[in-house]
């Protein structure tokens, strides 16, 4: 009998199998098996699947998020910049309070209570759908400072106070585009080490003096004391004049171990988790960009450090292969910098109202402008082939 007609047959006696008795059954696949030659649990499998109407409520735990719920929970999720559940559910009550003070939110109350109540795991596989990886890859630009490597020690954890907010790693991200060559902005990115505080600015080229200057500026920014400074090895950092400034300022400057990345984890990981996803991989190398994206960078310092929770390690180890990291809850670098107890009174009352005046939705729909600007920009010195360099630095290097 051909496979063809063995279907068919299934077809045809298929629901009387299923509405016959125990008997019936029996009778049915015996005939069925003479018939055809299949063995009698095949038949059985034959005959008992298919598309089944379903009689009555289906199993298993009825469902307790809504679509209402899992949209609100989107909308959280996107203004927080699809950060992960673990960094989200500690911070979403206080989100939600920012959000609906600034009537960019409003929910019933069934959902808010729904929304609060989530656990990391929850959000994950309400999010599930939504999740969308990128790919890209940077080019290295370090190249190794000769000068004054035996007057910079090598960072080792027992010098530096980490516990304590104000020391630096700090880190040059290129925008070169697909090659090297010529000339090209860079982005310094610094972290603080204790509270994840976040400070980018855009650099003209990479010279020592440009470079110094943009640190300069972030000091600026700063809102604790700048006490260490922490590079790699590159001769942008490692130089007289970097050097210079800190013995004058009284900055500890130290340097990681050469080809070891893992020294500046903090920094590494914010070059990738901010320059690079929000800034992408383009080439940059006019004035008019470096403005664009110092002024992105003025509002994004803004909604990662009031709005972004960050996770630290507290402790790892191992367990046959496996290393088994335990990490605190998450906090944004604004809260932990008040946990800190490093600022005044009258500090802490200047941040407390600029935070009050921050609209997390505002501040991202901004940053988007200003980023579709500059790639506007980037597409447009994809014609330009050659660049006239600017004979002023950007920040005056004090």
């Amino acid at each position: 009998m051909r496979r063809s007609s063995v279907k068919e047959y299934v077809e045809a006696i298929r629901g009387r199998y299923r509405r016959a008795s125990r008997v019936e059954k029996g009778r049915m696949l015996k005939e069925f098996t003479e018939v055809t030659g299949y063995h009698r649990k095949s038949a059985i499998r034959l005959l008992g699947v298919g598309k089944k109407e379903r009689l009555g409520e289906g199993r298993g735990r009825p469902q307790t998020y809504g679509m209402e719920t899992a949209h609100a929970l989107k909308v959280v999720w996107e203004v927080a910049g699809r950060v992960c559940s673990k960094r989200l559910a500690p911070f979403l009550p206080e989100l939600v309070e920012v959000l609906e003070r600034h009537e960019e939110l409003s929910l019933a109350s069934g959902v808010k209570a729904q929304l609060l109540r989530m656990s990391s795991s929850t959000i994950d596989r309400l999010l599930k759908p939504y999740h969308q990886q990128t790919r890209g890859r940077g080019f290295s630009t370090t190249k190794p400072g000769t000068l004054l490597k035996t007057a910079i020690p090598i960072r080792t954890f027992s010098e530096w106070d980490e516990a304590h907010p104000g020391f630096l790693e700090i880190d040059l991200v290129a925008h070169c585009g697909e090659s090297t060559e010529g000339f090209y902005l860079n982005t310094l990115c610094a972290v603080d080490v204790a509270t994840g505080w976040v400070e980018v600015q855009g650099v003209w080229g990479k010279g020592q003096e440009r470079v110094g200057s943009a640190i300069h500026a972030v000091r600026q920014r700063l809102p604790f004391p700048l006490l260490g400074l922490d590079s790699d090895n590159g001769s942008e950092f490692i130089n007289q004049h970097l050097y210079a400034y800190c013995q004058k300022e009284q900055i500890t400057f130290t340097r990681s171990r050469p080809y070891k990345k893992n020294d500046s984890a903090h920094v590494e990981q914010k070059n990738w988790s901010v320059v690079r996803r929000l800034i992408g991989y383009d080439r940059y190398t006019s004035r008019d960009s470096l403005e664009q994206l110092n002024r992105a960078y003025r509002t994004l310092r803004l909604y990662l450090n009031f709005f972004q929770p960050v996770l630290q390690l507290q402790a790892k180890h191992r367990v046959g292969a496996r290393v088994h990291k335990t990490y605190d809850t998450a906090r944004t670098p604004y809260q932990r910098l008040l946990k800190s107890g490093v600022l005044s009174t009258e500090q802490e009352a200047a941040l407390g109202e600029a935070y009050q005046k921050l609209n997390p939705v505002k501040l991202k729909t901004q940053i988007d402008r200003d980023l579709d600007h500059l790639s506007i920009l980037a597409r447009a010195e994809h014609k330009v082939l050659s660049v006239t360099p600017i004979s002023e630095a950007t920040y005056p290097f004090r």
